[in-house]
């Protein structure tokens, strides 16, 4: 039997017994549950079958073989079929107790809906009416807010009306005297400010207590009558403050200010005390400045000597009473128009100060006569470079009293502080507003820096750098020309003298707050250095057959010897001092010139001075070159000598050496005589350097005449104690260490000193540890093939 048929089978069977519980149950199910059950029915019967095809089972498929099998099947599947009839019975059981609580309900739920509904119409009718009393509510409170604020603004109205009636009638009695006191004018602009106060208020509230702009106003009346009163005041406040301007009576000015801000005139008032205090600065300047004028005037030399016009004082003045003038009325300033006010007054102020400035300086200008003189400056410098280029030939034209000059350049830095003083401490008063908006400084500092007294500063600062010019050129020649050695000093005049000058021309320089002014001074300054200076410096060592004039005995030999180290002090000196004079002007424009752009034009421009002084430090070892050839031709019969000795020693002869030394005393008494005189004539540093040139010449010579001999061992250590004692000697001789000089040498004799030809190995590459050799390893096996008793094929095996 197939699967198939089995399944058919089950099919028909579970129909059969649904049919049976249909017909024969009493239980008639609608068709929908019975389709149900038959759905139910099939799937145990179909999944039993299922369980049956499992792999390996009993039953193969498609076929099931054998009864037995298929009797087991029907079996369960008739033993599942019970089950589900068990399951279906209690489901059915329950269905009476189901239609009786559906019943039940069935019953309850009329009276219970018409319940609820009678009580949502009532709830209804509950909200209504308290909807309607809510919005009668609302309408009332409103009507009650508005009488309320009906009736505040009535009593406000009425109680600024009681208030400005009263301030009407201060204002008549203080203002019913023909001439009224300063305090009843004082008091009246009180009432005025009162009455305003509560007009202010009336106004805000003026549509709800007088709606019908058609009917009469009740306060017009006292409102005219106000007007009039108030006319009057601003007239008499008016014409007293003139008065008390015109007899520049400070304090009743400042009282009588005070009444324009209660009458709401404070822009009027500030307008007016201004104006005031230029009248004043202007006058005070003016007095000042006649009197000034009257002293440049004066014909009498004697009297122009003893009441010299003192235009730095003047100017002074003019800048202090500017700004005791912002200082002392900062209060009431600031009471006019706050911090407003005292920008108002600064700028004003400001625009005196250029006009009394200028004038000052102008007068300066023709008193000292500086265009004249800067045309005669130039006129002179002209002349001077055609007529002759050599320091100390004067031209055609005679110039100036360097003299004169200096105090006109004193006076022209004074009148140029004074002006980046005030204009600093202006602006720095500008930005120390807290109210001011933080541009207007910089657009402050741009209009001081534009109006006429900068620009006629800017005219005063180009005329101290041609005189600053001048007077640094002619000192610096007059130093040059004048230049003497004293008693005590290793240098002569000059150099303190020039740098000196220098050193002040520079810092003058750099007062003016003119980085134009300070790049020129510079620029003069370097090109003195470069040019006439340094042609001053080496003007001694330019002097033909100098070193032969060391040696030629006689007087003259100390004095050209002090000569010539005195001029080489020189110029280690002003080395020096250039270097000096860099830093302190880098340090001086650092603090001068916050800006750093201007730093920077400064640093370029400083850098020429380290040039110089590499220049000088050339000239410098030019020079000491050339007094250590007049010096050398002396040492070098000495050093010839050397060539005829021998190292090839034997015990004898290297104790006959001990005793009497074959050259090197020779030599350092050489030495002694030819140097240690000019020591005291010489700083210590040109000194060491004469040493150490000197020495260079000796050891050169020495290497080379060393390696032209044959040594033994006792030649060796006679060559190390001979540089032993050189090493010694000069040490002594100098400040500066020597032994590096000898290094060679040293390693030289070192060498010479082996017993064996390996024994370099000991001290030679990885073995050498703080000894850096100097020599090359072809020196090396050259040095040991100098020793007579070491083997060529032993040298050459050597791996350096």
């Amino acid at each position: 039997m197939t699967m198939g048929q089995l399944q058919l089978i089950a099919q028909l069977l579970s129909r059969a017994d649904l049919a049976g519980l249909q017909d024969g149950g009493g239980v008639r199910l609608p068709s929908f549950r019975a389709a149900a059950l038959r759905s139910v029915c099939r799937r145990p019967i179909l999944s039993v079958v299922d369980r049956l095809r499992v792999p390996g089972g009993p039953v193969s498929d498609p076929v099931l073989d054998g009864r037995g099998a298929m009797t087991r099947l029907l079996h369960a599947c008739v033993a599942y079929q019970r089950g589900l009839d068990l399951r279906l019975d209690s489901l059915l059981s329950s269905r009476p107790d189901l239609d009786r609580h559906l019943a039940s309900l069935l019953r309850s739920s009329p009276p219970l809906l018409s319940l609820a509904r009678s009580d949502s119409s009532l709830l209804l009718s509950s909200a209504s009416s308290l909807s309607l009393l809510a919005l009668s509510l609302s309408s009332r409170v409103r009507l009650l807010d508005l009488a309320r604020s009906r009736s505040l603004s009535s009593l406000r109205l009425v109680l600024s009306s009681l208030h400005r009636f009263r301030s009407l009638d201060s204002l008549r009695r203080h203002l019913l005297p023909s001439s009224p006191s300063d305090d009843d004018l004082l008091a009246a602009a009180q009432s005025v400010h009162s009455f305003l106060s509560a007009g202010a208020d009336d106004d805000a509230d003026a549509p709800s207590h007088n709606p019908d702009p058609a009917s009469p106003d009740p306060d017009a009346d006292l409102r005219r009558e106000f007007l009039e009163l108030r006319r009057r005041l601003e007239s008499l406040a008016r014409r007293r403050l003139a008065d008390a301007v015109d007899r520049r009576d400070h304090p009743s000015v400042l009282r009588l200010l005070r009444l324009f801000p209660l009458l709401s005139l404070p822009d009027e008032a500030l307008r007016t005390f201004v104006s005031y205090l230029r009248k004043i600065v202007a006058l005070r300047s003016r007095l000042e400045f006649d009197h000034l004028a009257e002293l440049a005037d004066n014909a009498d030399p004697a009297a122009a000597a003893a009441n010299r016009p003192d235009f730095v004082g003047c100017l002074t003045s003019l800048f202090k009473d500017i700004v005791l003038a912002v200082q002392e009325n900062d209060e009431i300033l600031r009471e006019l128009c706050g911090e407003d006010g005292v920008v108002y007054t600064i700028c004003e102020l400001q625009e005196e100060c250029d006009t009394r400035g200028t004038q000052i300086l102008k007068r300066y200008t023709e008193y000292r006569r500086l265009p004249r003189l800067a045309a005669e400056i130039n006129s002179y410098s002209k002349s001077r470079i055609l007529s002759s280029g050599v320091v100390g030939v004067v031209g055609a034209i005679e110039g100036p009293d360097p003299r004169e000059i200096e105090i006109y350049l004193e006076e022209i830095l004074s009148l140029t502080q004074l002006g980046e003083d005030y204009t600093e401490f202006m602006v720095s008063k500008i930005r120390g507003l807290a109210s001011v908006d933080p541009e207007l400084g910089p657009r402050t500092t741009k209009a001081f820096r534009s109006g006429s007294f900068y620009r006629v500063v800017q005219d005063l600062t180009g005329f101290y750098v041609i005189l600053e010019e001048f007077f640094m050129v002619e000192n610096v020649r007059k130093a040059i020309k004048i230049d003497e050695r004293e008693a005590d000093s290793l240098t002569t005049s000059m150099v303190d003298d020039v740098f000196f000058v220098l050193q002040s021309c520079c810092k003058r320089a750099i007062s003016t707050s003119s980085i134009n002014s300070v790049l020129a001074v510079l620029s003069g300054a370097m090109n003195l250095l470069s040019n006439e200076y340094q042609e001053a410096l080496q003007e001694k060592m330019r002097e033909p057959n100098l070193g032969a004039k060391l040696f030629l005995g006689g007087v003259g030999v100390q004095k050209t010897g002090m000569e010539i180290a005195t001029a080489l002090n020189n110029i280690d000196v002003s080395a020096e001092y250039v270097l000096k004079l860099r830093h302190e002007i880098e340090e001086q424009c650092t603090e001068a010139f916050p800006a750093l752009a201007d730093r920077e034009k400064v640093k370029s421009c400083l850098s020429e001075l380290a040039e110089i002084s590499n220049t000088f430090k050339k000239i410098l070892n030019a020079g000491m070159e050339q007094l250590v050839a007049t010096v050398t031709p002396r040492i070098r019969p000495i050093l010839d000598t050397v060539a005829t000795i021998s190292y090839e020693l034997n015990d004898g002869e290297y104790g006959e050496n001990e005793v009497n030394d074959p050259w090197v005393q020779k030599l350092l008494l050489a030495v002694e005589s030819n140097m240690a005189w000019l020591q005291p004539t010489m700083t210590s540093n040109i000194y060491d350097s004469f040493v150490h040139l000197v020495i260079d010449f000796i050891v050169k010579r020495l290497e080379v005449i060393m390696m032209q001999k044959r040594f033994s061992q006792l030649g060796g250590l006679q060559l190390d104690k001979e540089v032993r004692a050189l090493i010694n000697h000069f040490s002594e001789m100098s400040q500066r260490p020597v032994r590096d000089k000898f290094s060679r040498l040293s390693q030289i004799s070192t060498i010479l000193n082996f017993e064996r030809v390996s024994e370099i190995l000991d001290f030679w590459g990885e073995n050498a540890g703080h000894l850096t050799w100097l020599l090359t390893p072809a020196e090396v096996r050259r040095v040991l093939g100098l020793r007579i008793d070491f083997r060529p094929e032993a040298i050459a095996a050597l791996r350096l």
